[in-house]
C-alpha cells in the first residue's frame, strides 16, 4: 500500500513539475494577466481588450514608461528577466539598439498575410512585429506665422536662416523617439558628412533641445494646448488631425501645419520580451494587436496608420494630414552601425 501512494505521489511531483516547465503557464495558477509594456504616448480607446479577455480568458494590464526611447532602455536592461510579456512602441529608429539588447522572442503572426511586404524590410528573423506606421516632420503654428507676416519653414535647409532663430523646439535624439526620427532625417538629407555642419548651423540659430515629445509639443510649441513661445517643434504629419479632433470649443480648421519634405518614415513595433512566462499568451495578444478591431482603433486614439490592409481608417483622421509621397529614410543596418557614434558627436554638438 505504502508503495503504490508512494508511486502516485511521484506521479503528481512530475506532473506538476512537468506542468509548471509549459510556455504558456495558463494552467492550474488561474487567468493569465499580460503585462503590455508601453510608451506615454500609448493610449488605445477604453476598453479595447476586452473583446480580446473575453475570448481567450487573458486579462491585459498596461504599464507605461516614458518615451519611447526610454521605454526601450528600460527593456533592454531586463533582456531575459522582463518586466513585462508584450512591448509596444520600438520603431525603426530604436528597433537596432532593441535587437542588439536580445530583448524579443521570434513569432510571426497570421496577420503578416495582411501587410505590405516592405514593412518586414528590418526584421528578417520576425523578432518584433509592425503594428502601425506614420511620420515625423516638422509642425508649425499656423496662426503665429500669419500674424507675423514670415512664411513657414517648409525644408530642413530653412530652419538654419535667420528668420527662424529661436524659434524651433525638438526632443532630444537621445531620449525620444521622434527625436532620434528628426536627427536621422538630417543624416539622410545631408549627408553622413554633411550633418554635422547642419547642426551646428541649428545650435547657432538658437534650437531649444528638451527631453521628450510631451515637453517640446504640449509645453514650449505655441500652436499646441501649453501656448509656448516656440512656433516650430518636431512632431508628427498626423499632428494636426489631433489638434482638430481634441480641440476645446470644437473647430474644423487645423491651427497647426506640416513640412511634408521634412518628414522622416517611421514604423512602430510590439513583441515579445524574451522570458516571459506567458510566451503562448503573448503571441494571442499579438495576433490581437494586428488584427482589425484593434488596427481599426488606431488612427483616432493613436494618429498613426494601420498596417492591416483591411483597418478602418476614418476620413476625419486623414482629412488634416499631409503626408510625404516619399518620406526621409534611412536603412535600419546603417542606423545599427553608426547610431551610437553619431549620438556621441550630435550631444557633442548640441549641448556644447
Amino acid at each position: 500500500m505504502k508503495k503504490i501512494v508512494a508511486i502516485t505521489l511521484s506521479m503528481l511531483l512530475f506532473a506538476s513539475c512537468s506542468g509548471s516547465s509549459d510556455e504558456s503557464s495558463s494552467s492550474i495558477d488561474g487567468p493569465v494577466t499580460l503585462t503590455l509594456l508601453a510608451h506615454d504616448s500609448f493610449t488605445p480607446s477604453e476598453g479595447i481588450f476586452d473583446a480580446f479577455t473575453a475570448e481567450t480568458g487573458i486579462t491585459v494590464n498596461i504599464v507605461r514608461s516614458g518615451d519611447a526611447g526610454e521605454l526601450v532602455s528600460k527593456a533592454a536592461l531586463t533582456s531575459g528577466n522582463p518586466e513585462g510579456d508584450v512591448l509596444w512602441g520600438v520603431d525603426n529608429t530604436l528597433l537596432s539598439r532593441a535587437l542588439d539588447a536580445d530583448m524579443f522572442e521570434s513569432y510571426q503572426t497570421p496577420n503578416l498575410a495582411f501587410m505590405n511586404e516592405s514593412l518586414m524590410r528590418n526584421i528578417p528573423g520576425h523578432e518584433v512585429t509592425p503594428v502601425d506606421t506614420g511620420d515625423v516632420c516638422i509642425n508649425y503654428d499656423i496662426a503665429w506665422f500669419a500674424e507675423n507676416n514670415i512664411a513657414p519653414p517648409m525644408t530642413l535647409d530653412a530652419l538654419i536662416n535667420s528668420p527662424y532663430a529661436n524659434l524651433l523646439v525638438l526632443p532630444s535624439a537621445i531620449t525620444s523617439s521622434p527625436g532620434l526620427a528628426f536627427f536621422l532625417a538630417t543624416v539622410a538629407e545631408f549627408g553622413e558628412d554633411g550633418w554635422q555642419d547642419y547642426w551646428k548651423a541649428l545650435r547657432e540659430n538658437g534650437v531649444l533641445v528638451v527631453d521628450g515629445w510631451t515637453q517640446a509639443y504640449s509645453t514650449e510649441f505655441s500652436g499646441s494646448s501649453g501656448k509656448g513661445e516656440r512656433p516650430i517643434v518636431v512632431s508628427y504629419s498626423s499632428s494636426p488631425a489631433a489638434e482638430v479632433l481634441f480641440a476645446d470649443p470644437p473647430t474644423d480648421v487645423a491651427p497647426t501645419g506640416v513640412a511634408p519634405l521634412t518628414c522622416f518614415e517611421q514604423i512602430e513595433y510590439a513583441g515579445i520580451l524574451r522570458g516571459t512566462k506567458h510566451k503562448a499568451e503573448a503571441q494571442l495578444l499579438i495576433d490581437y494587436l494586428t488584427g482589425t478591431t484593434f488596427q481599426s482603433d488606431l488612427p483616432l486614439t493613436q494618429f498613426v496608420f494601420p498596417v492591416h490592409a483591411d483597418a478602418t481608417i476614418p476620413e476625419s483622421f486623414t482629412r488634416y494630414i499631409s503626408r510625404p509621397e516619399r518620406a526621409l529614410t534611412i536603412e535600419y543596418n546603417v542606423i545599427a552601425e553608426n547610431r551610437a557614434v553619431w549620438l556621441d558627436e550630435w550631444s557633442t554638438i548640441v549641448f556644447k
